[in-house]
């Protein structure tokens, strides 16, 4: 498919069809980069997708109560020592 380099204010773009957008999953904000004299066009991905849905989950399960530094929390690897 090609597509034409249009001006856009001061800047230049194309238009991307819309059923190339609908297969990407591309809705709205886009990360750029370039390899190989090509540019690339990835969605953004959300690294908090489904937070929302987990904590309701860990809720209904009485699996949200805070710690208030009493609880024993230590595990193996405080006692091994450590090496950088």
């Amino acid at each position: 498919m090609r597509a034409r380099i249009v001006k856009i204010g001061n800047s230049q773009g194309i238009r991307i069809p819309k059923p190339l957008l609908e297969q990407t999953g591309i809705m709205e904000d886009v990360e750029l980069e370039v390899e190989q004299n090509q540019i690339i066009i990835r969605p953004v991905s959300n690294p908090r997708a489904g937070w929302d849905d987990a904590f309701m989950a860990m809720a209904e399960r009485s699996d949200d109560v805070l710690l208030n530094g009493e609880e024993n929390i230590s595990h193996s690897w405080d006692e091994e020592e450590w090496q950088w």
